[in-house]
């Protein structure tokens, strides 16, 4: 079998990504004179390669991006690789209905961090999040197979807890406030306590600065009980002098203008 005729049948099968190790069983001829012929398919834009080793195929409709989109091949690489994952942050969010700004790549929530994968125009980005497996997740059916991804309150605390891959404070605050809709109070707090405690502190905090009081009031006496020392609103920001919050255990320390 040709590099060709092994693609197409992938694809007639509705399977749209192989590894180099299942290429070199297939297609007749050396390790050297397969690589060679799926070189020439990646040139001419019929397979694309977003990881070592791991190849999707790419229809008419997605030859443009020079790739497969990347929930349509995520979760099989993280299958390859035996990778926990779940799409998260802004990816989760708009997922979610929360699309206030999207995210310029794909953003996936792995045990360890790893370089990003850039194929094409497609861009994947990795945030390290050890404790990963005990969040609960949902999952949607793609053309391709299934995708997981945060829930709408992992989403919300994990945005105060990774503020800079979420466009700042400012933004995350207007996304917390799209999330807010489809957000369950009781369930918030049952992922509270599954995260650090400051995120439930800036939670808190940011919710009722975008008038969603009612959400964050079963997080207060949580805060109040289980919160050691004050947290600084922005992580990295100056401390002092800085307004503080007795309700929260917060420190102030930033400016946050959630847009209308």
């Amino acid at each position: 079998m040709r590099a060709r005729s092994y693609i197409e049948e992938l694809a007639s099968n509705g399977r749209y990504h192989f590894c180099s190790s299942e290429a070199f069983q297939a297609i007749s001829g050396s390790q050297a004179a397969v690589r060679a012929q799926l070189r020439r398919l990646k040139e001419q834009g019929l397979i694309a390669k977003p990881a070592r080793s791991f190849y999707v195929i790419v229809p008419p409709e997605y030859r443009r991006l020079g790739c497969l989109p990347p929930e349509q091949f995520v979760h099989q690489l993280m299958q390859v690789w035996e990778e926990p994952y779940y799409l998260g942050l802004l990816s989760a969010a708009e997922r979610h209905g929360a699309a206030h700004q999207r995210p310029q790549g794909c953003q996936v929530m792995v045990r360890k961090n790893r370089a990003e994968l850039w194929c094409g125009e497609v861009r994947v980005e990795f945030i390290a999040r050890g404790d990963l497996e005990k969040m609960p997740v949902a999952t949607v059916n793609t053309q391709r197979g299934v995708l997981r991804y945060a829930t709408p309150e992992v989403t919300a605390l994990e945005l105060v807890g990774y503020p800079k891959h979420a466009g700042g404070l400012s933004n995350v605050a207007t996304v917390v406030g799209e999330l807010a809709e489809g957000l369950d109070a009781g369930k918030l707090l049952e992922v509270a306590r599954l995260s650090p405690m400051s995120w439930s502190q800036r939670l808190g905090y940011l919710l009722e600065l975008v008038g969603r009081e009612q959400l964050a009031k079963p997080l207060q006496p949580f805060v109040e009980e289980q919160a050691k020392s004050y947290a600084p609103l922005r992580r990295a920001g100056a401390i002092a002098p800085a307004k503080r919050s007795a309700k929260w255990k917060l420190i102030i320390n930033a400016e946050v203008e959630p847009d209308a």
